[in-house]
């Protein structure tokens, strides 16, 4: 053999084995990673190759699957009333991918979780039957609060006191997500480019100054504290109060309202801002900070299981801001979920159940994989002295306060308007809340809510909590206790 043909051979030798090599390490040290990358069409085909699980609400399913035309993707995602539980499903998307329930029960509703694998499964790697997602969504509460929010731009939650279960999500303006289910570009656009952002969950994820609903946790923290003995006890609240190391003079919305000394229980029921802001700052913001992380503020991890967007209490504050804090505003965030915590704690005789919205997972026989009922947690937020005068207060704002709207025929309910200033010195729209709990008359069906309307057809003198936020809490609570 010439010497040319030699090298030859060796060099192209060189190149199979060289070949061989690469061929290896990508098949036994990258294979996973480019089957796992999110651009690999396979594990689309994969996922959409069958039926997906579903979604649960009282016994029906609230999604689906259908065949689809002209796509190596079989199946595409369908949902009954999507606008309506989109807060609660999110999306799962052929193009866009998969959010809230849709994204973290991924792998049980497309089969791939190993829980659903039985033994031959596992050996044939074969991909299971998938599995259902049974929500605690209550369909009249979620329905009662979709349509009293309406055209508005808000969001409101509802939970069971004694059980921690979320009866309703909702927020306003929705989306359809059939129409991101096989990747419509044109829906995508629409919907990312919307200035009212409706894929935004705003019951969950967007965090805004609560106003006056923050009182209640003030009041709270000087029950607990013993600054004041009890909810009829005379403050020392000078009316208007200057904040601290200033000449600025925090008023009152109500110029005529009983404010100067009043009890808690009347601060409460007028709405006085110069109670709780003295309050504020008399108990200082260290303890009215671990009040508020009581009820669940700057909690980073709150899951139910969708992941909610931390409510913030702020730190490292001067006493005027410490002021502002005491009646919901500086820094002081809170998204309606929080907000229905707050009243779900003091309904509950002052025991905050963690708040969840799935029930349980089960497998394509309905046996159940994993029972969340089972695995909640109780913490006592505040004693039970202080959550029975706090609720007999928030009784007293319903039937002769600010919360009148709220009112119920065959029942008790306590509840707490708030109108959170917005934008710079106050120029835009206020925020209108009420967060609120009801218990029926027979003693057997309880609820807590809270509303938020963040934007409304009313003029700016119309905005409240009372006009706007309480009409539609007394509409969930109704549907909540009714037979």
């Amino acid at each position: 053999m010439n010497k040319t043909i030699r090298r030859s051979a060796v060099f192209t030798l060189l190149l199979v084995l060289a070949l061989l090599v690469r061929a290896t390490w990508v098949q036994f040290y990258e294979g996973q990673a480019l089957a796992d990358d999110k651009d690999n069409r396979r594990n689309a085909m994969e996922q959409y190759a069958n039926p997906l699980g579903n979604i649960i609400v009282a016994g029906d399913a609230i999604t689906g699957s259908a065949p689809t035309k002209g796509s190596d993707l079989k199946y595409k995602r369908t949902y009954t009333d999507g606008s309506l539980y989109a807060a609660v499903t999110g999306y799962s998307s052929q193009v866009y991918g998969a959010t809230q329930l849709e994204g973290i029960y991924q792998d049980l509703l497309d089969g791939t979780d190993t829980q659903l694998k039985t033994p031959l499964d596992t050996i044939t790697d074969k991909r299971a039957d998938p599995g259902d997602v049974v929500t605690t969504i209550d369909p009249d509460v979620q329905k009662a609060a979709y349509e009293a929010l309406g055209d508005k731009k808000g969001a409101a939650v509802a939970i069971d006191p004694a059980t921690g279960k979320i009866l309703a999500v909702v927020s306003t303006p929705s989306y359809d997500p059939s129409r991101l289910a096989t990747g419509d570009s044109d829906a995508w656009t629409k919907l990312t480019k919307d200035a009212d952002k409706p894929m935004t969950n705003r019951a969950l994820r967007q965090p805004l100054p609560p106003g006056s609903t923050f009182k209640l946790v003030v009041a709270a923290a000087a029950l607990e504290d013993g600054l004041y003995s009890d909810v009829d006890a005379q403050t020392d609240s000078p009316n208007p109060y200057r904040l601290p190391d200033t000449t600025t003079d925090l008023e009152n919305e109500n110029a005529s309202a009983p404010c100067e000394n009043a009890s808690i229980r009347v601060a409460l029921q007028y709405s006085c801002n110069n109670v709780f802001a003295k309050m504020a700052v008399d108990l200082g913001q260290d303890k009215l900070r671990a009040q508020a992380e009581k009820f669940g503020f700057n909690d980073k991890s709150q899951d139910v299981p969708v992941r909610a967007y931390t409510s913030v209490y702020p730190s490292d504050m001067d006493k005027s801001s410490t002021a502002l804090t005491g009646i919901g505003q500086f820094d002081v965030t809170a998204t309606p979920l929080q907000m229905a915590m707050v009243s779900a704690a003091i309904a509950n005789d002052g025991k905050l159940v963690s708040p969840h919205m799935v029930e349980q997972t089960s497998d394509s026989d309905g046996n159940v994989l994993t029972d969340y009922d089972d695995s909640t947690e109780t913490r006592e937020i505040v004693s039970s002295s202080t959550a029975e005068q706090l609720q007999s207060a928030m009784q007293t704002v319903v039937e002769d306060g600010t919360g009148t709207n709220a009112r119920i025929s065959g029942a008790t309910v306590g509840g707490k308007t708030g109108t959170a200033q917005h934008g710079e010195n106050n120029s835009q729209t206020p925020y209108a809340w009420f967060t609120s709990y009801a218990k029926s008359d027979a003693g057997d069906k309880e609820v807590a809510v809270a509303v938020l309307v963040e934007q409304s057809d009313a003029a700016r003198s119309e905005v409240s909590g009372n006009g706007l936020a309480a009409p539609v809490a007394k509409a969930m609570m109704q549907a909540a206790l009714k037979d």
